[in-house]
């Protein structure tokens, strides 16, 4: 088969591509993997790059290539296919009840696929389809979302998926659901009475979330914050991210350097959710600046593409897209930072993990295509056209 290269359409892809937002995202991926290699390094092997880099490195290059694909699309086409979307999101999730597995280190959930040594976390694309229907959803009723029968629909709607993580144990991607759910509707425009009246339904229910929802792990992770000396297994893990960050100081003790992230099993997880603890351990507090600003950039830079498309259901969909990147660093942030608790929450583009990444950049693609719609550029011989207005 001979396969031939078309370099003026690749320049012409390139083109109408937003380089600013590509170059951020593979900024932190990059970042990502470096953290990443630097948490689990093996002193006696010496290998510079092990499993868990490998896989980044390997979903950063396919994330970005599934990116540049989904760019070619036309949005509207796949706004258009949101009964598929929401199908197969459900599906996904179904799927989880007779085949989900736990690693080892999350027994209290069974959240994964498992393919070969690889997992798969469905959540993490169920997330973009959330996006996608409920960006659709929201355009439907822009004009009269505060009428309570919308309202109860969008809230049905948000339910779903909700549930469904709640139900395989993923407490974490449930309240990444909730951000995204509350971020999109305040964005959308919905009466501010709304909210205070949410928060006042969550209180009352409280009791029956905390003894009927949350298991003893969940509850007891809470009560570690405030008796600390009473849950020393449970605030362990954040009391050594807590040290290393200390240890970082303003300028850090180096990459491959870090007393703790150096130091096996001293930080559990330490390539995972506690990621924050090792950047700010071997970059010190310079370094954490640059990630939460390369963050904030990146938060910016998704909604200004929004505004620029003149399309509300394209901006609700950098909006989620924004909300669920800015809602996991913060709580995962405020993980390692023991002002949180442990939720199993990963920092994005920066902590291990192949499906996180690979979610990460489609999600990227999404907008990469709302951007390239609103330059209005026509390509004669796209295989992916846009759909006639």
């Amino acid at each position: 088969m001979n396969l031939k290269i078309d370099f003026k359409k690749v320049m012409e892809l390139l083109k109408g591509t937003d380089l600013l937002l590509l170059g951020l995202t593979l900024a932190l991926s990059i970042f990502g993997t470096i953290m990443v290699s630097s948490a689990t390094f093996d002193a006696e092997t010496g290998a510079l790059f092990s499993r868990d880099s490998k896989v980044m490195i390997l979903a950063a290059i396919l994330g970005v290539t599934a990116s540049m694909v989904i760019s070619a699309i036309d949005y509207d086409i796949i706004l258009k296919l949101w009964p598929v979307v929401a199908a197969g999101s459900v599906f996904l999730m179904l799927m989880l009840f007779p085949f989900g597995v736990s690693p080892d280190a999350r027994s209290d959930a069974f959240s994964w696929f498992r393919i070969g040594s690889l997992y798969f976390q469905p959540s993490e694309i169920v997330k973009i389809g959330f996006i996608i229907t409920f960006a659709f959803h929201l355009s439907k009723v822009k004009n009269n979302i505060s009428d309570i029968k919308h309202v109860f629909l969008l809230c049905m709607h948000a339910a779903i998926p909700i549930l469904l993580v709640i139900l395989t144990g993923d407490m974490g991607s449930a309240l990444i659901f909730m951000c995204m759910f509350i971020g999109m509707m305040f964005a959308a425009g919905l009466n501010w009475l709304y909210f205070p009246a949410g928060a006042l339904i969550v209180l009352v229910a409280s009791p029956v979330i905390w003894f009927k929802i949350f298991d003893d792990i969940q509850r007891n992770r809470i009560l570690a914050l405030f008796r600390p000396e009473e849950y020393t297994n449970e605030i362990y893990q954040q009391n050594q991210a807590l040290a290393a960050i200390k240890e970082g100081g303003l300028f850090g003790m180096g990459l491959f350097n870090g007393k703790y992230t150096q130091t096996p099993n001293a930080i559990p997880e330490a390539e995972n959710d506690m990621i924050f603890s090792a950047v700010c351990e071997e970059t010190g507090f310079i370094g954490a600046l640059i990630l939460i600003s390369l963050f904030i950039l990146l938060a910016v830079k998704i909604v200004s593409v929004g505004k620029r498309s003149k399309n509300f259901a394209a901006l609700m969909m950098c909006y989620g897209v924004m909300f669920m990147i800015i809602a996991q660093a913060a709580i995962n942030i405020g993980m390692c930072t023991r002002l949180l608790p442990v939720i199993g929450i990963t920092l994005p583009f920066i902590s291990a993990g192949g499906s996180s990444t690979v979610c990460l950049f489609l999600a990227m693609g999404l907008i990469l295509s709302i951007y390239r719609s609103s330059k209005e550029l026509r390509y004669e011989d796209y295989r992916f056209s846009r759909m006639t207005k």
